[in-house]
């Protein structure tokens, strides 16, 4: 049973809930050009192109991504993004009052990082008979290349820290030490182990697509 299923939403809901998190993502903007904090500022803007990827793709590449998985990316940098700002009872956001949260956002980023990577990987396996990937290797891909994202992310994230603290007196990113890191790089494996179990069939629309737009590009070209 799907987790949407198992949840009990709906497309509709599940598009009404993207909806709110688009807007929530405004509302957000909006408070951090009233608080003049870059921080804020930098981190919703970013979400909200995120945001608009789903659309493009479906549009522009002929990708599909229904409802489930356009939810999926915008609750993951809808979540990231929330992360900056402060709550209403405390000065802190909540990346530095909830303890759990760090682990949240990074888990559910690190599965849509692997969620390309299976659906890239698995095109080019469906697309060509001179490449094939068999399911454990899939696995190990799996894991191997969120984790590879991961160091480069806590790479950027460090120079993005030190550098926007010293241009803008604030720091975009933030890091919390070399635990913060470890444990970091620990969930996202956590989210990488979600796509790796769930990932197929959840992912079977894009895969088709891909593996058929890489066909027709070999056509044209070929």
């Amino acid at each position: 049973m799907r987790l949407r299923d198992w949840l009990g939403l709906s497309e509709r809901r599940q598009r009404q809930l993207t909806w709110a998190m688009e807007v929530g993502l405004v509302c957000m903007f909006l408070l951090g050009v009233l608080r003049g904090s870059t921080t804020v500022i930098v981190n919703t803007l970013l979400a909200l192109a995120a945001t608009r990827l789903p659309g493009i793709l479906e549009r522009d590449y002929g990708i599909p991504m229904d409802a489930g998985l356009t939810l999926w990316i915008t609750s993951a940098v809808f979540l990231h993004a929330f992360g900056s700002v402060g709550l209403p009872w405390t000065p802190l956001s909540p990346y530095q009052s909830l303890w759990w949260y760090d682990h949240l956002t990074h888990g559910l980023s690190a599965s849509v990082v692997a969620a390309v990577g299976y659906a890239t990987a698995r095109a080019l396996d469906v697309h060509s008979t001179d490449v094939t990937f068999p399911p454990e290797f899939m696995v190990v891909f799996i894991f191997l290349f969120v984790l590879a994202f991961g160091v480069l992310w806590e790479v950027i994230e460090f120079a993005a820290s030190a550098l926007s603290t010293l241009v803008l007196a604030e720091p975009v990113l933030t890091q919390y030490g070399l635990e913060d890191t470890m444990l970091d790089l620990i969930f996202d494996t956590v989210g990488a182990a979600v796509v790796a179990v769930w990932g197929g069939a959840r992912l079977s629309g894009v895969v088709d697509a891909l593996a058929a737009r890489l066909d027709t590009r070999e056509r044209e070209t070929g």
